[in-house]
């Protein structure tokens, strides 16, 4: 725990593997980019790695006003005892008042690591970072320009805002999808801050033989057009109706967390709280309910056209257009017309 810094940058966990930066990481200096504007601080970027100092132009680009570089050849492959080290050294150092990560693997094992080594706050999966002022209730003292940490919680039942006015750094993990992709921007400056790393063998109590990726099979988060079954559409077989009009429509082909959990479709395709969170500009959701998780990843599409035979059906109240029937009969005729057509996006 550091004290409260008023004057403290935000800092963005610049995550990389081989050198590249994960889309997360930039996807969080867009948000992090507008909280040090409405603080009047600066934005860092925190980059670990080895042989990544070309990352950090990059990072300028994307909005950085500082990158805090910390190279040594024990932190080329991510491992949470040596990052984590670095990491509490820096915060202790320079004590940020806001520490951000992406909700990925790497950032889920290693946000509560440093926020249990620091004794400070740490707020998992937030779906969006406000700044804003909060009002003890056992003092009545008012806490102004804390960071609000919001995120489903109750099983997506409702919306958690968490504040940290006391144990800082403020930190939270923010989920994959939820931020708009910045655009780079060359004009932008800032400056190269190169730290020295002390490390040694006994810091990495795990030796990493190989290293296997699988890369996803579909990805979500840059389809224009996406159509998603749920559990309305009945088994694995009549998902092929799912396949076939995202075929025809040049969309990705996506579910909700009950389809893949019956085996209609694999993870890679999940969307909503536990999956991925998309904005495409067309939203087909095929047999889908509409739970609140499920909205949670989708919510935000420019357009969604909803099919389910329950007029009651929550997807329903957030669709742009309502086809209430059955989909085995209206998606084959939606599918006849695209084809008639010849409509591919």
């Amino acid at each position: 725990m550091i004290d409260v810094n008023r004057q403290g940058e935000v800092w963005v966990f610049a995550e990389q593997h081989d050198g590249k930066l994960e889309e997360t990481s930039i996807e969080l200096m867009s948000k992090a980019r507008h909280l040090a504007d409405t603080l009047k601080v600066r934005l860092a970027a925190l980059l670990p790695g080895d042989e990544v100092r070309h990352l950090s132009t990059e990072l300028i680009h994307y909005g950085a006003d500082k990158v805090y570089l910390a190279e040594h050849p024990l932190l080329r492959t991510y491992q949470t005892n040596s990052y984590a080290k670095v990491i509490l050294g820096l915060i202790g150092k320079h004590k940020p008042q806001i520490v951000l990560y992406g909700a990925t693997a790497a950032g889920r094992d290693l946000a509560p690591r440093v926020a249990s080594a620091a004794k400070a706050g740490l707020t998992a999966d937030c779906t969006d970072l406000q700044i804003g002022t909060h009002k003890t209730a056992k003092d009545g003292e008012v806490h102004e320009n804390l960071l609000f940490q919001i995120r489903p919680a109750f099983g997506g039942n409702i919306v958690a805002t968490i504040i940290n006015y006391d144990r800082w750094p403020q930190m939270a993990t923010v989920r994959e999808g939820v931020m708009p992709m910045p655009e780079p921007n060359p004009n932008h400056h800032g400056v190269i801050v190169t730290e020295a790393v002390s490390l040694a063998q006994d810091d990495l109590p795990i030796e990493i033989l190989q290293e296997h990726k699988r890369a996803k099979k579909v990805d979500l988060k840059a389809a224009r057009i996406i159509v998603a079954g749920g559990a309305g559409v009945g088994s694995k077989e009549n998902f092929k109706l799912i396949w076939d009009l995202a075929n025809c429509l040049g969309a990705a082909p996506a579910a909700t967390r009950p389809a893949v959990d019956l085996g209609f479709i694999d993870h890679d395709h999940q969307v909503g709280q536990t999956g991925t969170t998309v904005r495409p500009s067309l939203y087909i959701a095929v047999g889908i309910s509409g739970a609140i998780q499920h909205q949670a990843g989708m919510a935000q599409s420019q357009k969604i056209v909803a099919i389910n035979n329950d007029p009651e059906a929550p997807i329903l109240g957030i669709a742009h257009y309502k086809i209430v029937g059955d989909l085995n009969e209206v998606v084959p005729k939606m599918i006849r017309a695209i084809k008639e057509k010849g409509v591919k996006d």
